[in-house]
């Protein structure tokens, strides 16, 4: 076989390939391709817990529960370098809407009365909370995370978390964590760096 016969053919099959791989997928004309009014999200969004029996008014916060958003650590830069918010980018938290942090609040006040029964009873055991949380329908598909007497929870639409200890109960409305602590739910702020 001749050097161009071998050249042809492989010209050939390249080609028959080419046409193969492309090809697939495709729509033909004339065939209707069925298509949703509402676009596929990218990802499976959490499933709601501690969700409130009414949607609460449209309201700015009231309470102190500041979230970790803007440009990290704001205040005295003169002694960081210039790419310092760069550096610590996966330290913040997702804003949150006027009306997400509405659903927040509404969110924490279900989950602060549940964690307020524990701590009145004296028991905060890691085994009480996730009682108390799984009481409103959070489990480990939430990202529900305890460590000591520290808790976090995502609601679907919000990271709730604080401490709570036999003597006080603290609670924060924050949004998830853009690279959060690994193993611990998207409510953890990541320790380490990148």
């Amino acid at each position: 076989m001749s050097l161009t016969t071998r050249l042809r053919q492989s010209a050939a099959a390249a080609a028959l390939l080419a046409l193969t791989v492309t090809a697939c997928g495709t729509e033909h004309p004339g065939q209707q391709q069925a298509q949703s009014p509402f676009p596929r999200p990218s990802f499976t969004p959490r499933p709601k817990c501690a969700q409130p029996a009414e949607a609460p008014p449209n309201q700015a916060s009231s309470s102190p529960t500041a979230s970790t958003t803007g440009t990290p650590q704001q205040g005295n830069n003169e002694d960081r370098p210039p790419n310092y918010a760069d550096n610590h980018a996966y330290r913040m938290s997702a804003e949150l809407s006027p009306a997400k942090r509405a659903k927040g609040e509404a969110s924490a006040a279900l989950i602060q009365y549940e964690l307020e029964k524990a701590r009145t009873e004296g028991d905060v055991s890691k085994k009480r909370i996730t009682t108390a949380l799984e009481h409103l329908g959070c489990g480990q598909e939430h990202g529900v995370y305890i460590w000591k007497d520290f808790y976090s929870v995502h609601t679907g639409d919000v990271c709730v978390s604080g401490h709570v200890t036999e003597k006080e109960l603290t609670i924060k409305v924050h949004g998830a964590y853009a690279e959060p602590q690994p193993g611990t739910g998207p409510c953890v702020e990541n320790r380490g760096g990148h």
